[in-house]
């Protein structure tokens, strides 16, 4: 394993504290907490996308069945809401797993389009299947997460919350990043006929990476929804699954820092032009068309250029 880099885990400690104590508005200490969770969203589609080359334009439906496994689960059964941090995430990997075996024998074009389809059939589930999700109206009366007689019903308190796991996923996915297990993905995406020459299992390394990811989405859909207290289908549509890939395309493919770059930098453009509503999407679409054109390793991979090239 390669030798960490604190950089920029220090960096994301540093914007979260600074945050947390310089930002009093609670509209904008909201809007950072769902910066964090698209980061990490954007962060695992990368690792499909950028590290694997699974091409996933269904990502939004694993956010979505965490966001209802939990809400259904609390509401409806009465679980503890730190239990459906662990079965949402099972629930994910298993239709992960079941849809994954036959979909990632798939490659190009024809995977997109199996993911595509996966993540519509879960959008017409949402909506259709009233009893168990609202339908289109929504599922209503979700509680705060709260453990150990500690409330985070509050925009500040679920901050707070949200900023320690995400710390925490952020450096996981630091030693990601500098193990061997990036280097086994990479090679997988260069060349699968060469990794089973190796004897690599790339199907099943694969799968197991697919899944995993579609875990850790529904995990942040968890964390979504006792924020929101209030999820609907509209939230895990075929948009969200582009804007996460718009994000880990602006940020930087392949790299790890990419994906929460990429969730920072187009989150923040709604905020910065919201005074230009009618333009926003031009503005939008404009400054994509920029970063893709002019720099094609994303933002994090033109920043790592450009440190190598002054090194």
């Amino acid at each position: 394993m390669r030798k960490l880099n604190p950089t920029f885990f220090i960096i994301c400690t540093l914007a979260v504290v600074g945050i947390g104590f310089g930002v009093y508005n609670e509209y904008y200490i909201g809007v950072a907490s769902l910066m964090m969770i698209n980061a990490l969203n954007t962060a695992a589609l990368n690792v499909l996308l950028g590290y694997t080359g699974i091409i996933s334009i269904g990502q939004a439906a694993f956010f979505g069945i965490g966001a209802y496994v939990a809400a259904y689960f609390s509401v409806n059964l009465g679980v503890p809401p730190v239990l459906t941090l662990i079965i949402a995430p099972v629930v994910a990997f298993a239709v992960a797993w079941v849809i994954g075996y036959p979909v990632l024998k798939l490659h190009g074009h024809y995977l997109a389009m199996a993911t595509l389809g996966f993540g519509m059939i879960v959008y017409i589930f949402m909506n259709e299947f009233y009893d168990i999700t609202g339908g289109p109206s929504g599922f209503m009366g979700i509680g705060s997460f709260h453990i150990f007689g500690l409330n985070f019903g509050t925009e500040k308190s679920f901050y707070i919350l949200m900023s320690g796991f995400f710390l925490l996923s952020v450096f996981l996915y630091e030693v990601f990043d500098k193990s061997f297990l990036h280097y086994k993905l990479k090679f997988i995406k260069s060349s699968e006929s060469a990794c089973r020459s190796y004897g690599i299992d790339v199907a099943r390394t694969k799968l197991l990476v697919f899944s995993s990811m579609a875990a850790i989405t529904a995990l942040n859909g968890v964390f979504y929804t006792y924020y929101t207290h209030f999820i609907s289908p509209v939230s895990f549509s075929f948009k969200y699954s582009i804007s996460l890939i718009c994000m880990a395309i602006v940020g930087g493919l392949g790299h790890i820092t990419g994906g929460i770059i990429g969730a920072v930098f187009l989150g923040f453009i709604p905020e910065v032009f919201a005074t230009f509503d009618d333009f926003e999407m031009i503005i939008y679409g404009g400054l994509l068309a920029v970063v893709i054109m002019f720099f094609p390793g994303g933002i994090a991979g033109t920043l790592k250029k450009l440190v190598k090239k002054n090194a």
